[in-house]
């Protein structure tokens, strides 16, 4: 193949998925002269599994990257067409917000959306080769023999590296949705000296809406009351499609474990680490025994198409198999399968060689997002190529590097679970994750986040400013409660008498009133002539803030204790085998995965507590 030098640039982002996206925007946005490469135009910000945005955990991410200067959100809030709040039973710390896409509009909007960007140039082209020069990275190769100089390279490569797609006893070299995989990039990692290893995921099967009974189904609508995503959309969401929920049988879980040895999963045929989370419907029959039916969520693809998403049904299992599992499930018995559930294998590196502004530790300038570093999850992904975006670009403008902590954020959260500790399945992100999920809530990622952005430059003064003004309305109004009153009346004791909580005998404060289990902001307006006009979020915050004020505080304190410990910087350079003390195992992950810090090292498995006080005191010394 002939070889032309077709471009220069600064930066060079490889694959245009959710990652890829988020990384192309913010180096593009920071002013660097950015190229982003796809196999197939019409596969820009694809949804390969399920048509939804956010989640349990994953809803935290999608905030947290708007407050930043992120993408996602804003095109959820213009593509997405059912919100539902998660866990509104449970404490504010795991409210997730989740929103059906309306898929195509979700893929034209970011397509168009990159095309229109200044300093970005999306190029449709397969990257079979990374160059190096003195131990940096120098060049990307297209298939075609484009030669593009660059300074930085994201792979941001999805499931299309190396991918292999299987159904059943047909096993074709695929990348996702019958896309063609990229085959070539993997040789070139592996001559750079990247240790990758083989995961896989799936997805369920696809069927058209007018084969299906909904009568044998139960309705769910979407939430009256949802918020948006972006911090910054005004209009609330408007709910313009349902989903359905049904069951699998017992006959469902017979048929699977009928043909188990059909499954590429059961038969040896599949070769990648596949997500705990999210099992094939064959593992879940295998892995829970005793249970005899399994939920299923029927969802649309869009407004535009009558396909509907079969959540909770992935399978690798023949296509046959496939429709007589479908036809067994209440609601699917006559229902026509327009696209068959398949498992996909794919390379990606391992995290544990990565820092944790996401470069490589080998290769100067070659930085790893989404999919590529082991995660699963388009929010995951979206928030990594952020990052790996924003921690290119600064490096390039000589600034210093965007790293946060696990005590500020989830992208942190994720990001340092992957470096430090590493992840044998794909990693998802789930609100367990977090030990600060309390001061971590979604409807605050604002006020921690948005300064940040500002500082890295994707967030405008003007944004920031009213970030600020919106929470120094809330805390006036939290500094009113505490020092206003309110007297005892007949009206007050007919409403505390109905939340079956106390009268008010001698008058109290209105912040104690709010306090109380039950009461809610909105319900003391009655009793509060002078409250101030607060919008429904700065209401929100109010209220969240007051009622769980001690247990914040109890977070706060750990916060401050571990960033004691966070903030011991470790030299990348230290000799760890001269430190005496510390024990072999110790030795060999220090020196392996050279920590930046002392939080970071005490994550390290193998490293236990009395190897960091070794360090602690060797430091003071």
């Amino acid at each position: 193949m002939r070889e032309f030098h077709a471009g220069q640039f600064d930066i060079a982002v490889i694959g245009a998925g959710h990652a890829g996206i988020e990384a192309a925007l913010a180096a593009a946005r920071l002013g660097l002269r950015t190229v982003v490469f796809t196999i197939n135009l019409d596969a820009v910000g694809n949804m390969p599994c399920n048509p939804a945005i956010g989640g349990t955990g994953k809803g935290h991410l999608v905030r947290e990257l708007d407050a930043l200067g992120g993408e996602m959100a804003r095109a959820a809030d213009e593509c997405c067409i059912q919100y539902r709040l998660l866990n509104r039973g449970k404490g504010p710390a795991v409210w997730s917000l989740r929103a059906q896409a309306d898929r195509r509009k979700y893929q034209e909007r970011m397509k168009h959306t990159l095309e229109r960007q200044e300093h970005l140039t999306v190029r449709q082209g397969e990257a079979v080769e990374i160059r190096t020069r003195d131990g940096a990275v120098s060049e990307v190769v297209l298939s075609t023999g484009a030669v593009f100089s660059v300074r930085a390279v994201i792979v941001a490569s999805g499931t299309y590296l190396n991918g292999r797609t299987l159904i059943g006893e047909c096993v074709e070299a695929s990348g996702p949705d019958g896309m063609h995989a990229a085959n070539r990039l993997t040789d070139s990692l592996v001559e750079l000296g990247l240790p990758l290893r083989r995961f896989k995921t799936g997805t369920p099967p696809r069927v058209n809406a007018r084969s299906v009974d909904f009568d044998e189904m139960e309705l769910q609508v979407g939430d009256d009351l949802a918020p948006p995503f972006s911090f910054t959309t005004e209009t609330p969401p408007v709910n313009r499609a349902v989903c359905w929920l049904t069951w699998t049988t017992e006959e469902t879980k017979q048929i699977a474990l009928d043909h188990l040895d059909r499954s590429p999963i059961y038969a040896g045929v599949i070769e990648g680490v596949g997500p705990r989370y999210c099992p094939s419907f064959e593992t879940k029959v295998v892995r829970f025994p005793d249970k005899k039916r399994h939920q299923l969520f029927v969802e649309p693809m869009g407004l535009n198409t009558e396909e509907l998403y079969i959540q909770g049904f992935s399978s690798s299992m023949p296509e046959e198999i496939q429709l007589e599992m479908l036809h067994s499930v209440p609601g699917l018995g006559h229902a026509e399968m327009t696209r068959p559930a398949y498992a996909i294998e794919y390379d990606c590196v391992d995290p544990l060689a990565l820092y944790a502004t996401l470069e490589s530790k080998k290769i100067l300038g070659l930085y790893g997002a989404g999919q590529f570093n082991g995660s699963s999850g388009y929010e995951e992904a979206a928030v990594q190529g952020f990052m790996a975006g924003v921690n290119a670009a600064m490096k390039l403008l000589g600034r210093p590097p965007v790293v946060l902590s696990r005590s500020e954020s989830y992208i942190g959260t994720l990001i340092d679970d992957l470096v430090t500790k590493g992840t044998e399945e794909p990693y998802r992100m789930m609100t367990s994750r977090s030990e600060y999920r309390l001061l971590l809530r979604e409807d605050n990622a604002d006020r921690r986040l948005t300064p940040i952005g500002h500082r890295i430059g994707l967030i405008s003064e003007d944004r920031l400013q009213a970030v600020e003004e919106k929470y120094a309305r809330v805390d006036r109004e939290i500094h009113r409660l505490t020092h206003s009153g309110v007297g005892p009346s007949a009206a007050l004791s007919a409403f505390l008498s109905e939340k079956e909580t106390a009268d008010v005998t001698d008058g109290c404060r209105l912040i104690d009133l709010l306090r109380r289990p039950g009461v809610h902001y909105e319900e003391l307006s009655p009793y509060d002539p002078g409250r101030p006009d607060l919008t429904p979020a700065e209401a929100e915050q109010v209220e969240l803030n007051v009622k769980y004020e001690g247990y914040i505080r109890r977070q706060e304190k750990q916060v401050e204790d571990f960033r004691r410990m966070e903030g011991k910087a470790l030299p990348l350079d230290l000799d760890y085998a001269s430190i005496g003390g510390l024990r072999l195992e110790a030795r060999e992950k220090l020196a392996d995965l050279r920590p930046a810090d002392m939080g970071q090292a005490s994550r390290i498995s193998g490293v236990s507590p009395a190897d960091i006080a070794v360090l602690m005191v060797y430091l003071s010394r």
